[in-house]
């Protein structure tokens, strides 16, 4: 469906934003009153990574005059694969004004504005009144669901992307004009049922191809330009590089949305996803140990048996000396247990932690009443025993 502007015109555009802008002046769709219109916004981008990095420096070369950039977290070196707004010389500076800084060399008619803080129910509804759209690019269920229902409640438009391996998903979610996020996922998964980005991976590319069309989105939103992904959710395959639409409706039971919504203000997101299930929260609270006492169990030669839950690929990277591998799904397939000692202590480790909890709760249950695994996993292997080992 097509929609009115979002925002108005600015007064002007000046000598130089027409030459920086020609190539956009020339498109009959666009013209002077849509550069004007994209000068006068202001557009929030939550999270400075994979999404986030190419939505800002589209949005920033696109144009947008004030750009507000949500970040808490630190460059890091495994996120260069794919945050290309980021370089190897801000590997430890803040991710919020590293981003700022390339903006501004792409752009410097930009206003940025820096929110180094992590998104919450405390903040996120002062932080959305001051601009007119929002770009969500979070890698987490909890903040999913914030970024949503602030919007629902606000009546902000937002533009949600979502990337895993080879495949992207993109959407528009405006509660006045169509569905909202909980229309299309009322529930989050069960905890550990979806792996994030981190645990999976992510092609570096899929970050630029979601991330782009996440950019074209808000442009046409802000400009009243084409028809915005509202009520559409957009699946990409980069692995067929096929494109596909589903219709999403609006569901008149949505929990927020809905014609009588049970959810009329910010509820506690970590509670309602759940990062860890109660039954694993429950089978760790007395059988966690930490890094360094597998460390003195190993040289002490204990009765163990250490087991890898993550997948092939991430054992391949790194593991842990005497560690063999079956990986979480055999778990839950219920088909490892046959193949489990019953004479040794069974030791198990994932990458930070959040998936052996879940194993340990099925070995709990079946019986392996001594089982323990390792909090922090091969990470916290890594950064307390073998520091000299890759981490990923």
């Amino acid at each position: 469906m097509s929609l009115p502007p979002l925002v108005e015109p600015a007064a002007e555009l000046t000598v130089d934003e027409v030459r920086r802008y020609s190539r956009h002046l020339i498109i009959p769709d666009v013209g002077m009153a849509g550069q004007k219109r994209l000068k006068n916004a202001k557009v929030l981008c939550v999270g400075a990574g994979g999404l986030g990095s190419p939505a800002l420096m589209y949005l920033a070369a696109a144009g947008v005059g004030t750009l507000g950039i949500v970040e808490f977290d630190e460059v890091d070196e495994s996120n260069l694969q794919r945050q290309i707004i980021h370089s190897q010389a801000d590997i430890g500076k803040s991710k919020a004004l590293s981003a700022k800084e390339t903006v501004q060399g792409i752009n410097p008619y930009v206003e940025v504005i820096l929110h180094e803080e992590r998104l919450d129910s405390g903040n996120v509804m002062e932080m959305f009144a001051q601009y007119d759209l929002i770009v969500d690019g979070t890698d987490n269920f909890a903040t999913r669901y914030l970024v949503n229902d602030a919007c629902v409640l606000l009546g902000k438009p937002y533009v949600w992307g979502s990337i895993y391996r080879f495949d992207g998903q993109a959407s528009v979610f405006w509660s006045e004009h169509g569905p909202c996020y909980r229309c299309l996922y009322p529930e989050p998964p069960p905890p550990g049922m979806v792996p994030s980005c981190a645990e999976g991976g992510v092609l570096g590319v899929l970050c630029a191809s979601i991330g782009s069309i996440q950019v074209t989105e808000a442009i046409k939103v802000l400009t009243g330009t084409g028809d915005p992904l509202v009520g559409r959710l957009m699946i990409y395959d980069a692995l067929e590089m096929t494109y596909r639409q589903v219709k999403v409706r609006k569901d008149p039971d949505c929990a927020i949305c809905g014609d009588n919504p049970t959810v009329t203000e910010l509820i506690d997101y970590e509670a309602f996803c759940g990062v860890v299930s109660d039954e694993a929260q429950a089978a760790a609270k007395e059988a966690t140990i930490t890094p360094a006492q597998l460390k003195e169990w190993i040289d002490g030669e204990e009765k163990i048996d250490i087991i890898d839950v993550r997948e092939p690929n991430e054992y391949e990277i790194v593991s842990i000396p005497g560690a063999r591998l079956i990986p979480k799904n055999e778990f839950l397939m219920g088909s490892a247990l046959s193949d489990l000692p019953q004479d040794r202590r069974i030791v198990l480790h994932c990458k930070t932690g959040v998936r052996s909890a879940e194993v340990l709760a099925v070995l709990k249950n079946a019986g392996f009443a001594d089982a323990v695994h390792v909090g922090g996993g091969v990470i916290g292997w890594v950064n307390q025993i073998e520091p000299d080992k890759p981490v990923y």
